[in-house]
């Protein structure tokens, strides 16, 4: 059993699919008090997360909508506060690690696994925009110097991933993401809300093979996280 910790476009399908598998079966265990597996290290260290660990789920399911899967499994979201597990299985660095081993001659994930950490970051840097636009301005010069390892960088963005953005900053991220598609769409920008701006940029990424957004996050997360800003009682500014 294992629950990944990086975002959910590093895994390939194979991956995906069994990580959605084994996340309900620990739901299945936690809710209903089984014995199986009950002791296993990954249902221990989501004991009392249950809230997060639907988060995850629907974190999954973006993931799986965007590579045309068909989900017929929702979790209800759990009340109560949103509080990750301090603990990982495998430290993020690691896990990384252990995939690249894992896809050695398979396909890979909709995103590729980063061979440096000017690789993570560009892969992460509209998800960081949209929640410390301060932190995306000061860490980019410092890792284009070479002066953030990329272990260290590696725990940094499962953290800043984990964290709701803000609706402004959320939108500066769109902002951003939108100039890569802009000549494929007839939509305009100005009049459309947020979630259909995030809507198209998905559609038109993959429709018309936008390297750099279908190698990015934000393509997959940002949807989730919008749909759980918005949603009542859910909202965070």
């Amino acid at each position: 059993m294992r629950i990944w910790d990086i975002d959910t476009g590093f895994l390939n399908d194979k991956s995906l699919v069994a990580e959605h598998r084994e996340l309900h079966g620990i739901l299945s265990i936690l809710h209903n008090h089984k014995k199986g597996y009950s002791h296993h290290p990954e249902t221990l260290r989501w004991k009392g997360h249950l809230k997060t660990l639907g988060i995850r789920h629907d974190l999954l399911v973006e993931e799986m909508d965007l590579r045309g899967f068909n989900h017929k499994t929702p979790v209800i979201p759990e009340p109560g506060e949103m509080i990750w597990p301090e603990s990982f299985i495998n430290s993020p660095h690691d896990q990384y690690a252990l995939l690249k081993t894992k896809y050695t001659n398979k396909k890979p994930g909709r995103i590729p696994l980063p061979k440096n950490t000017l690789e993570l970051w560009a892969f992460h840097k509209y998800s960081v925009m949209a929640r410390d636009p301060e932190f995306y301005s000061a860490t980019g010069p410092l890792i284009s110097k070479n002066l953030v390892g990329f272990e260290m960088l590696c725990g940094v963005l499962v953290s800043i991933l984990r964290t709701p953005p803000g609706i402004k900053r959320l939108l500066n991220a769109v902002d951003h993401m939108w100039g890569y598609i802009s000549p494929f769409s007839d939509l305009h920008h100005d009049g459309s809300n947020l979630l259909t701006l995030i809507t198209e940029i998905r559609h038109q990424a993959i429709a018309n093979r936008v390297s750099y957004l279908i190698h990015s996050t934000a393509l997959g997360e940002l949807n989730f996280w919008y749909q759980f800003l918005t949603r009542k009682g859910d909202t965070h500014e």
